[in-house]
This record gives C-alpha cells, sequence and structure tokens, in this order.
C-alpha cells in the first residue's frame, strides 16, 4: 500500500458491507481529522455485525487483535466498513474490518484508511461466555 493519500484501491468483493457513515465535524480533532477513537468505536460496530449474526444473542468485544490506521479520515470523507470472518471457534468469533474512504472531492474513488482483527464472544444474560449455535446440517 502506498503512503500517497490519493492511491487509489477497489472496494473489496469478497467481504460484506456492513456499515456506511460520514464523520460530522463534532468527530473532528485539533488538527482537523478525525479523532482515531471515533474510528475505533465505528470499527467495533462494524465487527459485531457479522458475529451477532452467527451467535443469534449477545455477544461482547473480548480482543482488539490489530488495528491499523494507513490514512488520516477527514471531515467530508464517506467511510465504507467491510468485514469478514476469518475464525470461528466454540465461543468466539474473530472478525477482519477494512475501512475505505470516498474522498470529499474524489467522489467514486476509495483510498484504504484502517483495518483491524476483532474477536467478539457469545454472551448468556448473566455475560458468561456461551457456546456459539450449531448450523443447520
Amino acid at each position: 500500500m502506498s503512503n500517497n493519500p490519493s492511491h487509489k484501491v477497489p472496494l473489496p468483493v469478497d467481504q460484506e458491507l456492513v456499515l456506511k457513515v460520514i464523520p460530522l465535524p463534532a468527530d473532528c480533532n485539533a488538527n482537523g481529522d478525525i479523532f482515531g477513537g471515533w474510528v475505533m468505536a465505528q470499527v467495533d460496530l462494524a465487527g459485531s455485525v457479522l458475529p451477532a449474526r452467527l451467535a443469534r444473542g449477545r455477544i461482547a468485544t473480548v480482543a482488539v487483535n490489530e488495528f491499523i490506521f494507513k490514512q488520516p479520515v477527514r471531515l467530508g470523507d464517506i467511510l465504507s466498513f467491510f468485514a469478514t470472518i476469518s475464525r470461528v471457534g466454540r465461543t468466539s468469533v474473530t472478525v477482519k474490518v477494512e475501512v475505505f474512504a470516498e474522498r470529499h472531492l474524489m467522489q467514486g474513488e476509495y483510498v484504504k484508511v484502517t483495518q483491524a482483527n476483532l474477536t467478539y464472544v457469545a454472551i448468556d444474560e448473566q455475560g458468561r461466555p456461551r457456546p456459539l449455535p450449531q448450523k443447520a446440517p
């Protein structure tokens, strides 16, 4: 991946689009870029979509295994969050999330801004891990 912010990339075709969002001025830091913590919160929301579907019940984030900021997110960017399940265990699911920005002045062109791997665990009503439902044969 080039460090050139104008480096265009194609959107993934082997992952599911799970979230699209536009950051607001209140999400900016003093430099005029979007807070990294705001991006992390959106990644956590996007990452939870597929595990929640698989778990058919409550889930909790248990680990952020990797989080890489590749480019800044800017005010006016339209962010697209793509996810894919990379591992399914007895009670947990690990998900890869990639975030692409459609820059305000470059509509239709995308730059990869963030990638992350997160692990979620299925939990019961008391917050204890529970086995994931078995798939139908």
